[in-house]
């Protein structure tokens, strides 16, 4: 399995000064989310780890090799992103977008074979999409697209999984499911890095957490020493009470 490195990565954002270099070292089994208000650059940092955007300084590394420098075939073998939005391209169905997870472990205008179009099926039925396999992208909702777009992701079997906003349009019994399923995936020895909204959900699936501030600073490590509340309350500026349920802390905001 492969291990994901920051070196001194400063990710470039339009009208904001450089924030703090990253030093990240993403192992194969971990889980990260990446927490932070609106505009502090989460979608931006995915990005460019995936290579689709130049940085403003520092390398991406997979196995001490970086980024830039691996072909981009190599590069979707080991790696893949969930896009917190999509716009249909052309009209597919379900079952025709889900193997295009399986693009990257083709030979040019090789088909997909029974056994690709099997592995698509069950990433399907695992996100509890497996009956609209043969209905247009177009005509789902957003949290059936959503399903399908990380259905797509488990077709393709990376071996480090970055997702923007993965709960995204679900509703509470398939986000439960999703985060199962990702945190599934980890322990089978893959890697996810996801930004999230919802801080209650980082804290319950994610091991390690990194906080993106507004001032451009930057924090991280294992969730249970960044969950702490002074932190969070200066990363969202909001007051937060915490109580424990199931294990894990659960925070409430203060009405004001």
């Amino acid at each position: 399995m492969t291990t994901l490195t920051t070196d001194n990565l400063i990710i470039d954002i339009p009208g904001r000064a450089p924030g703090s270099p990253l030093n990240l070292e993403v192992r194969p089994g971990q889980v990260w989310g990446v927490l932070g208000p609106n505009g502090v650059g989460k979608t931006t940092l995915l990005h460019t780890l995936a290579g689709l955007r130049a940085a403003h300084g520092g390398r991406v590394l997979l196995d001490n090799h970086a980024l830039a420098s691996l072909k981009r075939k190599a590069v979707s073998q080991q790696l893949g992103l969930v896009f917190q939005d999509r716009q249909d391209g052309f009209p597919a169905t379900v079952l025709e977008t889900a193997l295009i997870g399986r693009h990257p472990w083709l030979s040019a205008w090789q088909m997909e074979t029974g056994d690709d179009v099997a592995t698509a099926e069950r990433a399907l039925h695992a996100l509890d999409v497996g009956h609209l396999r043969d209905r247009l992208v177009s005509t789902l909702s957003g949290g059936e697209r959503q399903r399908v777009a990380i259905a797509t992701l488990m077709t393709q079997a990376p071996d480090i999984w970055l997702l923007d906003e993965p709960s995204n349009h679900l509703d509470l019994h398939h986000q439960v499911a999703v985060m199962r399923l990702l945190a599934g995936q980890a322990a089978s020895g893959r890697s996810v890095f996801m930004c999230l909204h919802d801080l209650n959900l980082a804290a319950r699936w994610c091991d390690h957490l990194l906080l993106l501030y507004p001032s451009g600073e930057a924090c991280w490590g294992p969730a249970q020493q960044m969950l702490v509340p002074s932190a969070l309350e200066r990363l969202y500026n909001q007051t937060l009470v915490t109580v424990e349920a199931d294990g894990a802390p659960v925070f409430v905001p203060v009405r004001s």
